[in-house]
């Protein structure tokens, strides 16, 4: 890794150092390395994320942990939020849901909407805390109105089954609408759902096309099985295509060579 000093990091300016971030990932983290050492609470967030992706760095998530931990004790709202992700799924630490509740707590409150989203999961699932449906929804409508796509797609979801609220499925086709349009694909799912049972096909079908680029494999998986036994011919056909190109993308990505040791 490329040794950056003290005095570098002094003297670079804000244009040049945003050029380093955008370039050559193992520069990037070595610079961003050293500002975290040197006591930038920032960087400390940044280079945590970027050993838990292994971006410019090998992966390394006990590291990643450290370090969203330094930044989270000195108030980095999206470091308590990372703090609370480790907590939760064990990266670089035992999991711990009370704990990982405790974290997106903290980043809530101070305003972040990643982690009113994830502390509204909680509250909603009984995740590490007593299930309050009523408290999530306050907060993923705080979150949603700073145009978090999943808070909306949650409150979409809230409103379409009458939880804590009478169902009107007028206002939670707005919300999937506003969470489809962010880019969210669980909102895109839905919002092609309830554009579908009014009739408007060509428009469900525009979403649901969406949807495979950035869904997980089994959110993917479980809408292709929605598809396979619909009633309406073309969600039918896309099921099918939907399942060729899964099929063809995992023969692309898998030399036979090595099939036997995937």
């Amino acid at each position: 890794m490329e040794q950056v000093t003290l005095q570098a990091l002094a003297n670079v300016s804000h244009d040049r150092f945003a050029a380093i971030l955008s370039g050559p990932a193992d520069r990037a983290a070595a610079w961003v390395a050293a500002a975290a050492q040197n006591g930038i609470v920032e960087a400390q967030a940044v280079y945590g994320q970027y050993l838990l992706d292994g971006h410019g760095v090998e992966r390394n998530a006990e590291a990643a942990f450290t370090w969203f931990r330094h930044a989270a004790r000195r108030d980095h709202p999206m470091a308590m939020n990372m703090l609370g992700r480790c907590y939760e799924h064990g990266w670089g630490t035992a999991a711990c849901a009370p704990v990982a509740v405790y974290w997106y707590r903290l980043a809530a409150r101070a305003g972040l909407d990643w982690g009113m989203y994830n502390y509204a999961s909680a509250l909603a699932l009984g995740h590490g805390i007593s299930c309050d449906r009523v408290e999530a929804l306050q907060w993923f409508q705080r979150a949603a109105e700073l145009g978090h796509a999943k808070s909306l797609n949650f409150v979409g979801s809230f409103y379409e089954d009458g939880w804590e609220v009478e169902a009107d499925t007028n206002i939670a086709l707005y919300y999937y609408q506003r969470a489809a349009e962010g880019g969210d694909f669980r909102g895109q799912f839905n919002y092609a759902r309830l554009l579908a049972e009014r009739g408007d096909i060509d428009g469900a079908l525009h979403w649901l096309q969406r949807v495979p680029h950035t869904a997980t494999a089994a959110f993917v998986t479980k809408m292709q099985r929605w598809l396979s036994v619909s009633p309406i011919g073309a969600f039918r056909a896309l099921g099918e295509n939907i399942n060729v190109n899964i099929s063809s993308n995992l023969s692309a990505t898998m030399h036979p060579a090595q099939e036997s040791h995937a």
